[in-house]
């Protein structure tokens, strides 16, 4: 009876201590049988760009359309030729728009069209980068009154290849990591069974340029633009599973 009653007072004690005493903190790492063991390596690489991109159009107004679009398709004309002339493939100037814009006289209840915008604007992809501040120029000296800003981009060769040469680096840091802590815990790791990767890629660098309506005239500029590419970074990630034998 003694016996039972010990029993019975000791999980009623312990009943008591769950409810109402004090928590205990517990702080485990575990890894059950079976489970992978799991790390993860950092490739980084810094690569220059090698395509830049620039945006140029030309806008105007006018009282007539018709009069308005001949003479934008005629300075358009003359933008593409002069771009051409400086190495730059009829295949690297797109059209990224056309616009037509009504204009109207809002001082009266009726809205009559007093004239008419008209604007176009071109994409130029530029690869030989010794012609870009020239390309600027040029531009402008040939009708452009809007530019736009520049990016610099990877081409997608350059950008396969750099992205694989930082998968590279980042698989083989996990595999060090991996051999350090396998060979400071003790264990045998056998087989990768998973490979995960997360890419942090800068690849596009922005610079802004003058436009038309607030910026510097390039025309009457002392001196281009100098405008340099730099260099970029693409930051990949892999984590590998292991086996633990």
């Amino acid at each position: 009876m003694k016996r039972i009653g010990a029993i019975i007072t000791f999980f009623i004690l312990l009943f008591i201590f769950a409810k109402w005493g004090p928590a205990i903190n517990f702080n485990t790492t575990t890894q059950a049988k079976g489970d992978p063991f799991v790390v993860s390596g950092e490739g980084k690489v810094t690569v220059t760009p090698d395509i830049a991109k620039i945006t140029v159009g030309i806008q105007e107004n006018g009282t007539s359309l018709k009069q308005v679009q001949d003479s934008v398709n005629k300075k358009s004309k003359t933008l593409t030729d002069a771009l051409k002339k400086l190495g730059i493939a009829d295949s690297d100037i797109k059209t990224v728009s056309y616009n037509v814009y009504p204009q109207y006289d809002f001082t009266n209840i009726v809205q009559n069209i007093t004239g008419y915008q008209v604007s176009t604007n071109y994409e130029v992809t530029i690869k030989n980068f010794d012609i870009i501040n020239n390309a600027i120029v040029t531009s402008t000296t040939s009708g452009a009154n809007v530019v736009g800003g520049i990016n610099f981009q990877l081409s997608d060769a350059t950008q396969k290849q750099k992205l694989q040469d930082a998968r590279d680096l980042a698989v083989k840091d996990a595999k060090d990591k991996a051999d350090g802590l396998a060979k400071a815990a003790g264990i045998t790791l056998g087989k990768v069974i998973n490979v995960s990767e997360n890419q942090n890629n800068n690849v596009v660098r922005q610079f802004a340029l003058p436009v038309a309506g607030g910026g510097v005239d390039l025309q009457k500029s002392i001196a281009p633009p100098q405008v340099q590419p730099g260099q970029t970074e693409i930051d990949v990630t892999i984590s590998l599973s292991y086996e633990v034998r």
